[in-house]
Formats: C-alpha cells, structure tokens, sequence
C-alpha cells in the first residue's frame, strides 16, 4: 500500500493538511442548523436566531472579527426578539373571532312574520323562518316589524 508524502513544492494539498474554512461559511451552517428548529417546532425565536446568523456571516464576510461577528449576532438577535415577538403577540390578540352557529345569530336583526308575544310568534332571521316568542312576555311585535335576537332557546328566538 502506497504511503502518501508531501509535495515538495507544497501546490498539492495532502491528507494531513488543515481543512480552513472561513467564519462566515460557519455562520450559515449555524443559520442553517436554526432553521431547523424553526421548521419542527414552530418556534419564531429561532428564525430570529438564524437570521441574527445571518447577519453574523455578513460581519465576517465584511472582515470583522471575532468579537464584532459575535456582538453582530446578540445584538440583531436580541433586537429581533424584542420587538418582533410584541408585534406579533399583539397581531395575535387582535384577530377577529368569528361566531358561527346560533352564537352567529344572536344581536341579529329579524322581522316578525306573525305575530310574537310571550307565548310564541313567527320571524325570519337570516334569510330563515324561525319559531319566536318575547324576552318579556308582556309585549309584543306585529307583522312587519323589526326586532333584535337576544338569545336562542333551543330552536326559539327570544327576541325583544
């Protein structure tokens, strides 16, 4: 078996020289290797990780040292962080609940078909006809008239 020996005009690099790889390739592996995270747990915080590797690799490619890729990367990590994660919490929070069901229903406006009075009565409500009787049961509506669903008890709106 052959033993390999160094060139001696060193042109041809041999098994035991040193693999140099330069900082700003490590940054985008660690990038990389925060993304990962990111994709498996949904977490937002390691996407801004990544992106403060990213960032980090920018400072080495520019030819900052070690201290600077490193503050580089606290710094719009942290910044991320900061004010990213209550932007987004409050985007959260703000988001519409939509109702669906009788809650949907309820807070409608109807108008009456026959007449409703406490002991029942007949509306059409969002297009349907529905069985109706009074919140109070000494009023009542006639035909025509336009009245606002309070509550839905059962298949009954309770109109007033």
């Amino acid at each position: 078996m052959p033993v390999l020996a160094p060139c001696p005009d060193r042109t041809h690099p041999t098994y035991h020289d040193d693999v140099n790889i330069d900082a700003w390739v490590w940054w985008l592996i660690g990038a990389a290797g925060l993304g990962i995270p990111l994709v498996l747990t949904a977490l937002p915080e390691f996407g801004m990780f990544a992106v403060g590797a990213l960032a980090a690799a920018g400072a080495a490619a520019l030819g900052g040292g070690v201290v600077a890729q490193v503050l580089v990367f606290v710094v719009v990590s942290v910044a991320l962080i900061a004010v990213v994660r209550p932007i987004a919490n409050r985007h959260r929070d703000q988001r519409p609940q939509h109702r669906s069901g009788i809650e949907a229903l309820k807070g409608r406006s109807a108008v009456v078909l026959e007449r409703v009075d406490g002991s029942g009565g007949r509306i059409k409500l969002a297009g349907e006809v529905w069985s109706a009787r009074t919140l109070d049961v000494d009023s009542s509506f006639e035909p025509g008239q336009s009245v606002d669903v309070v509550d839905i008890d059962g298949a009954t709106a309770v109109v007033m």
